[in-house]
């Protein structure tokens, strides 16, 4: 075995930019206030009575989707990632919001029929 040290390049461009560490503040910065933004609606506007749980829901639904989209492209480094790889979790993804749309829709019929 050789003793010199094991240099290993990288192609350029191959991971693009990094997470520096004035983006990963910025990323939580923007996590975090999406959480508020939900803690306020949960805490104050649905009790309040100033925002109908059946149009809270859907906020949640797509703050949830937003935050999960940022914790995938950055924490996970997708973002940096080649179009192939991003466009085969895309699919799915569309199929699962659609999946819940689906059963949100038929939650609120469900709950109609027993009143």
């Amino acid at each position: 075995m050789s003793s010199e040290p094991t240099e290993v390049h990288h192609a350029e461009g191959e991971h693009g930019e990094t997470m520096t560490r004035k983006k990963i503040v910025r990323v939580f910065l923007i996590l975090l206030a999406i959480t508020c933004v939900e803690f306020f609606i949960a805490l104050y506007l649905v009790p309040n009575h100033h925002m109908p749980i059946n149009v809270a829901n859907p906020v949640y639904i797509v703050l949830t989707l937003l935050k999960a989209f940022y914790i995938v492209a950055f924490f996970m480094h997708l973002k940096f990632e080649k179009t192939a790889m991003v466009y085969t979790l895309i699919v799915p993804i569309l199929f699962i919001i659609g999946l819940i749309l689906v059963l949100t829709n038929e939650s609120h019929h469900w709950i109609t029929l027993r009143h």
